[in-house]
């Protein structure tokens, strides 16, 4: 679900990066409202999980891979708009540091990861969990705000993919960015969510509301203590594993290196050219990209990639906090 760069026309990347300035604005302005200063760094926490179980790929049928978020999660934990910074951060880290995700493409992937999914996720849970029946259906609850948010943010990013080649073409008709119309990208990304990702998203989210729920209860925003010491165990654990995301051949659809593009096959034929952009669009090299690091192995490097990844999520919230706690306290 990360549109890498030359994917979408910069007027896409444009429109969508306007479109989350209002929403990154008023979520913060919630935050402040809502959250005390010593709990930013739980969304600095939230973020982090959201950066470990998007390393986590999946296979999928076709070839291609996809991966859960954990969107859905941290907006039940800690509210819709603290989820909503929680991702925009790791988004930003991981497009930055690692070269997943776009950096033109950025404000697209906030807008369809940290906005349309963990605020459909909340408000789903919400409605759903208006009639009280019992446990087991309050599980159910969760498992399916998870698993419809995710679809319906693939269903946005196949939207934007799909509309480039009806929108930008070049003087013999073929598409400049993105080559799949509506009715290649949306069955594509739904297949890989509707069958293997959305599952795997109401799962996670599922077990691990309930871990923390049980270990954790005090990480909820609204709660006046904090015990982490389990929360940081999982963590821990996850970062531990997380070269599982190795085993998943294969690249998630839409996210195709120009080489690999050309011989793409998902619509039944390969592709057999590669789109002028894609070819010659914006480039950016990445500290890390995909993970990697010379000098050592896949694995090692996974797991470091994912030590930093938490690591700069956790210290950027606890400065925020800080210097949040500060300003008020000169009140």
């Amino acid at each position: 679900m990360h549109i890498p760069d030359n994917y979408l026309s910069p007027s896409t990347c444009a429109t969508l990066f306007v479109a989350m300035t209002p929403i990154w604005y008023y979520s913060i302005r919630k935050i402040n409202k809502t959250l005390s200063a010593d709990k930013i760094p739980l969304i600095g926490i939230g973020g982090a999980f959201a950066f470990i179980l998007m390393m986590f790929n999946l296979p999928i049928p076709d070839g291609t891979t996809a991966h859960a978020v954990g969107g859905t999660l941290i907006a039940l934990l800690l509210g819709p708009y603290a989820a909503c910074i929680a991702i925009s951060v790791a988004l930003f880290i991981q497009a930055i540091i690692f070269g997943d995700g776009g950096i033109l493409s950025f404000g697209a992937n906030c807008f369809n990861i940290a906005f349309i999914l963990p605020f459909t996720g909340f408000f789903i849970y919400k409605i759903l969990n208006k009639i009280h029946l019992s446990p087991f259906y309050h599980k159910c609850t969760i498992f399916l705000s998870a698993y419809i948010s995710i679809n319906l943010a693939a269903f946005f990013t196949a939207l934007e993919l799909g509309i480039q080649p009806l929108l930008f073409v070049d003087n013999l008709a073929q598409p400049l960015y993105c080559p799949y119309p509506l009715w290649i990208s949306i069955p594509a990304m739904s297949l890989s969510h509707l069958t293997i990702a959305g599952i795997a998203e109401g799962l996670f989210t599922l077990s691990l509301y309930l871990f923390i729920l049980k270990t954790s209860p005090n990480i909820i925003y609204d709660s006046q203590q904090i015990k982490l010491n389990s929360i940081f165990s999982l963590l821990a654990f996850l970062i531990i594993i997380s070269p599982i995301g190795l085993i998943a051949e294969g690249t998630a659809w839409g996210e195709w290196a120009p080489e690999e593009i050309l011989n793409d096959t998902s619509s039944g034929v390969s592709l057999g050219f590669i789109p002028e952009k894609l070819l010659n669009g914006f480039n950016y090299e990445a500290f890390f990209p995909d993970y990697t690091m010379s000098g050592t192995t896949d694995i090692l490097a996974y797991i470091a990639s994912a030590i930093i990844g938490v690591a700069l999520l956790i210290i950027i919230f606890k400065i925020l906090g800080s210097i949040i706690y500060a300003k008020k306290q000169s009140l």
